[in-house]
C-alpha cells in the first residue's frame, strides 16, 4: 500500500523529465511512497489523466554495497523479458543522470493485481490458495526455462560457476556490512556467527551441486509477485535487482524458505505452514512436483545444500538491512524489525550446513 513519501524527492525536477522522455504520462504528477522494499526506494506516481506507474530509485548517500540497488539491472531485465511468456510490468524508462533526482531511477507500469504479503495467503479458499501457489511455481519454472540468448541476455551474467561467485561476493559483502558502525551508538554490525566455517564448507566441491545456468530472479517470493485481482494467476514479477545467469536451485530454494522454518521457534511467525495446518496449502514436495514438470529438470537432491546458501544468503540480506539502518539508509518502515532477524537467520544457515554435511555422508555410505 502507498502512503506518505518518506524520502522526499523533485517533483519538479521529475515532472520535467518525464514530460521530455515519456510524455505518454501525463503531468502534473502526484506521489506515494510504497512501503514495502527494503533496498530501493518505491514510489507511485499518479498521472493528470488518472493512470499510475511505480518508480523504483537508488536510495541517497554512500551506498554500503556497490553491488545492491542496481535499478539498471531491473530495467534491462524486465524490459528483456516484456517479449517472453513471463509476466513482468511494462518499462518505460530509464534514468541514469544523477541530477534529475539526484539517483538513477526507472518509471514501470503499475500493476493492478494482488500482492500478498503472507506466504500462506489469508483470506483465499483452500481451492484458490493451492492453485495461486501453482501458479507461482509453474510462472517460477517458465523464468528458468527463457532462452537467454532470443532475450538478449547473454551479457547479463557468466554462464557458469554462479555458486562459486555468489560464495565470494556474499563473503565480501558480509565483511564490509559487519564493520558498518551504527550512527547514533556506534556500535558496529557485527560478523555472521561461524563465517569462516560456513564459507569454508560452500567452497568444497565435493559438497556443492552440479553447475547449471538460467535467468534467475534472485529473490523469487510470493510477496515480489502480482496475482491477478479474481484469478489465481500471476500477473506480473517484481523487484529484480538481483537477477542473473546463475543457477536455477538458488530461486527454488527461496521460494521453498518458509517451508524450511516451518518448525523452528525462532520463525513462530509461519504457523500456517505447519503440516496440515492451513487447507489447500500445498507440500514441498507438491512445489517440487510441479516445478519439476515445467522445468525438466529435479532440484531435490540439493536442496539440503540450496537451503544452507540460501540461508547465508539472506542472513547477508538481513544484515545488509542492519548496515543500511545503522547509517539510516533503509527504505522501509519494517527495516528494524528486519535488522534483528540476522542473527536467527544465521543460525539456521549453521543448521543446514550440518544438515548438508550428513546427507552428503550417507550417499557416499550408500555407494560403497
Amino acid at each position: 500500500m502507498a502512503g506518505s513519501v518518506r524520502q522526499p524527492i523533485d517533483l519538479q525536477a521529475l515532472e520535467k523529465y518525464i514530460e521530455k522522455h515519456v510524455p505518454e504520462i501525463k503531468i502534473p504528477i502526484g506521489i506515494k511512497q510504497f512501503g514495502f522494499g527494503q533496498s530501493n526506494p518505491t514510489y507511485q506516481l499518479l498521472a493528470a489523466n488518472g493512470q499510475k506507474y511505480v518508480m523504483r530509485k537508488k536510495p541517497p548517500g554512500k551506498l554500503v554495497s556497490k553491488t545492491a540497488h542496481q535499478v539498471e539491472r531491473e530495467y534491462r531485465v524486465i524490459h528483456a523479458l516484456e517479449k517472453t511468456d513471463v509476466p513482468v510490468p511494462k518499462a518505460y524508462c530509464l534514468c541514469e543522470d544523477e541530477e534529475v533526482i539526484g539517483t538513477p531511477f526507472y518509471i514501470m507500469e503499475f500493476l493492478d493485481g494482488r500482492i500478498i504479503e503472507d506466504p500462506g495467503m489469508p483470506g483465499v479458499s483452500a481451492k484458490e490458495r493451492r492453485a495461486m501457489w501453482h501458479d507461482a511455481i509453474r510462472t517460477l519454472a517458465k523464468l528458468h526455462r527463457v532462452n537467454i540468448s532470443e532475450a538478449g541476455l547473454t551479457s547479463f551474467g557468466k554462464s557458469a560457476g554462479f555458486y562459486d561467485r555468489q560464495i565470494k561476493t556474499f563473503g565480501t559483502i558480509s565483511e564490509a556490512q559487519a564493520s558498518t558502525v551504527d550512527i547514533e551508538t556506534k556500535e558496529p554490525v557485527g560478523q555472521i556467527p561461524h563465517i569462516e566455517e560456513i564459507l569454508r564448507f560452500f567452497r568444497d566441491r565435493k559438497f556443492q551441486p552440479k553447475d547449471r545456468a538460467a535467468l534467475v530472479h534472485g529473490d523469487y517470493k510470493i510477496d515480489n509477485l502480482v496475482f491477478h485481482k479474481t484469478e489465481p494467476r500471476v500477473i506480473g514479477i517484481l523487484d529484480w535487482e538481483m537477477s542473473t545467469i546463475g543457477h536455477p536451485l538458488s530461486d527454488i530454494i527461496n521460494i521453498l524458505s518458509p517451508y524450511s522454518v516451518q518448525h523452528e521457534k525462532k520463525f513462530e511467525s509461519l504457523p500456517q505452514f505447519q503440516e496440515d495446518h492451513l487447507p489447500g496449502l500445498p507440500s514441498q514436495s507438491d512445489l517440487i512436483s510441479w516445478y519439476r514438470e515445467t522445468a525438466g529438470w529435479d532440484p531435490e537432491p540439493d536442496l539440503p545444500w540450496g537451503m544452507a546458501f540460501g540461508f547465508f544468503r539472506n542472513t547477508c540480506i538481513y544484515q545488509g538491512i542492519a548496515a543500511r539502518w545503522a547509517v539510516r539508509q533503509a527504505s522501509s518502515a519494517k527495516a528494524e524489525v528486519h535488522a534483528k532477524a540476522r542473527w536467527p537467520m544465521g543460525d539456521l544457515c549453521w543448521k543446514f550446513v550440518g544438515l548438508a554435511k550428513e546427507r552428503k555422508g550417507a550417499e557416499v555410505k550408500a555407494k560403497l
